[in-house]
């Protein structure tokens, strides 16, 4: 995105990856929930979240040792202007599906041009932005793009191909689940039974085996996804030895309750992957498309009672630390205080609208740590106050007499997400407030989190150290009446968007980093998430025969770092 990519054009493998890797050998993924659907491209449906990297491929893969880098994969060469304006791309002559028919360039344009019509809404925001798509000979082709947006050269090479001979004349977006769409990756889902399992086999004819971009990449024969019915049960499934590794995100169940008897005989390994990417959002989000979360003094209210110290320490021990913006624990990161040069100048033109804290500064509420938390609540008290709540037999009550209630939507499988809310349920009755507590299964969460049919939610949007137009569809203006967007909150800021759009004109990762940081603040400031802990240290407990290599990449244990990059070994060597 910025400056050269790190490794050189004879580059033999991935830095973090082990070209020379062992490959065999079968593992069993655990997933909470359920699956009705094998179609990750579109929005109907829950989908194992996995399929998407495993199964499918795009021109050019990342590198995840660099904020944003690509190198070629289904494309053996990339052709950019010094503005950007278009991409130009040309196949490698053997890429194939799994079934082995050829990539062509018709494949390429019809997978564009279906996932911008009839693919999930996180493919929609590059179809607009899209002039043409023209063959320009018999393996390559040029996007040309009718805006000025410097992420979109790679934001194209990055979508994934599909077989125009499987597609064509169907109902893509509403295809049964026995209907797989065919991809060019590693695996092929080879069984399944829905809601249960996935059985995902290594293609002993896979095109790219022996591409630089795939050393030492893929090594397992089999990866084996079984769901189960929440983290508890799964958990449990993993110390009887039906799962081969589990990511432990709570760090107090990591020091205590990883001490079963598999990991005593030395069966299972505890391995700690740092990370240096942004903290991302994790919470419970308001939705302020609805009263009474569209005034922000009642959003800081609900942050002010929401004793943080005192659950982080009750479900954690105390252990993580609490994400303080959305771009935390990076360089992207607001600085504390007032904002300051170009971060300041960014912002000054929309200086009238912004919300208190945006340009002043804006900081959490830090509580003693005990129960009651009576300065929190005390300036919640006072903020309803203002807002027009007032307590009428320990009740807030607004001047029509309406009391103030709301319900927390949450996934009935996450049972830390419960022991949150029901914390936090007693500090707000304390408070005069009403909040009911609805757990519903993954379909209907799914559902209605997509439809913004809730009040508030639990909420995670992980981010990268390259935001880009993804930012459009996580809070920019449009994609807040977007059903299927991740913009739950319903930011509707000009001043996002302005931030948003700075970003993807920004020539230098100075004006970068300002437009970031700029954006952190109005987001941060705009109390639309009441933040949890964030994950600096990925938690991964794994049986012994499964291993990974010593380097480790900037972006630590990544969506997909593991199995990606690890093998399967049956004896120490």
């Amino acid at each position: 995105m910025y400056g050269d990519p790190a490794l050189p054009p004879d580059f033999v493998s991935l830095p973090y990856a082990r070209p020379d890797a062992p490959r065999g050998g079968s593992i069993t993924l655990g997933n909470t929930g359920g699956f009705d659907s094998l179609n990750p491209f579109v929005r109907k449906g829950t989908v194992p979240w996995q399929l998407r990297f495993f199964t499918h491929e795009s021109l050019m893969g990342r590198s995840w040792d660099e904020p944003f880098t690509l190198y070629g994969l289904l494309a053996e060469s990339v052709e950019v202007p010094d503005d950007r304006s278009w991409v130009a791309f040309t196949l490698r002559e053997n890429a194939r599906f799994s079934d082995g028919s050829p990539v062509t360039i018709d494949d390429v344009i019809f997978s564009y041009e279906l996932l911008g019509s009839q693919g999930h809404p996180r493919y929609l925001g590059l179809a607009g932005q899209i002039a043409a798509i023209d063959q320009t000979g018999p393996r390559s082709l040029r996007i040309t793009f009718n805006t000025d947006n410097r992420e979109l050269a790679l934001l194209a090479g990055m979508r994934p191909i599909l077989s125009r001979a499987q597609w064509e004349g169907r109902d893509f977006a509403n295809a049964p689940i026995a209907d797989i769409p065919l991809g060019t990756g590693p695996y092929v889902v080879s069984d399944y039974e829905a809601g249960r399992f996935v059985q995902l086999t290594r293609n002993p004819d896979y095109w790219g085996a022996e591409l630089p971009l795939r050393a030492g990449t893929h090594n397992f024969d089999r990866i084996r996804l079984d769901f189960y019915g929440d983290a508890s049960v799964m958990f449990e499934g993993f110390k009887a030895g039906d799962i081969s590794a589990v990511r432990e995100f709570n760090a107090e169940k990591w020091a205590r309750q990883y001490d079963f008897p598999a990991v005593q005989r030395g069966d299972v390994v505890r391995s700690e992957i740092p990370h240096l990417k942004p903290s991302g959002m994790t919470g419970f989000v308001m939705n302020t498309r609805r009263p009474p979360f569209d005034d922000w003094r009642v959003r800081e209210a609900l942050i002010q009672a929401f004793n943080f110290e005192y659950i982080n320490d009750t479900l954690t021990g105390g252990a993580q630390p609490r994400i303080t913006s959305y771009f935390s624990n990076s360089v992207l990161a607001m600085a504390p205080g007032p904002a300051s040069g170009a971060v300041a100048d960014l912002l000054a033109p929309f200086a009238d609208s912004l919300l208190p804290g945006t340009l002043e500064g804006y900081e959490l509420p830090v509580t003693d740590g005990s129960l009651r938390n009576r300065r929190g609540i005390r300036r919640a008290m006072a903020l309803l106050e203002e807002a027009g709540w007032t307590p009428q037999d320990g009740i807030m009550r607004n001047a029509s007499g309406d009391a103030l209630a709301f319900t927390l939507l949450i996934a009935q499988n996450s049972s830390e997400n419960r022991a949150i809310a029901d914390i936090y349920q007693s500090a707000l009755d304390r408070l005069g407030v009403e909040m009911t507590i609805e757990a519903t299964d993954d379909a209907q969460f799914t559902e209605r989190t997509s439809a913004f049919d809730f009040e508030m939610t639990t909420y995670r949007r992980a981010l990268s150290l390259s935001p880009g137009n993804e930012q459009r569809f996580y809070w920019g203006s449009d994609s807040a009446s977007q059903e299927g967007s991740r913009n739950l909150m319903g930011v509707t800021s000009p001043a996002a968007d302005a931030m948003i759009d700075a970003m993807l004109q920004a020539r230098t990762a100075e004006e970068f980093t300002s437009a970031v940081r700029a954006l952190d603040r109005i987001l941060t400031a705009g109390r639309y998430v009441i933040p949890f802990w964030q994950y600096t240290t990925g938690r991964i407990a794994h049986i012994k025969e499964m291993k990974f290599p010593d380097e480790l990449p900037l972006y630590g244990d990544g969506p997909n770092y593991m199995p990606e990059v690890w093998w399967y070994e049956a004896s120490d060597q």
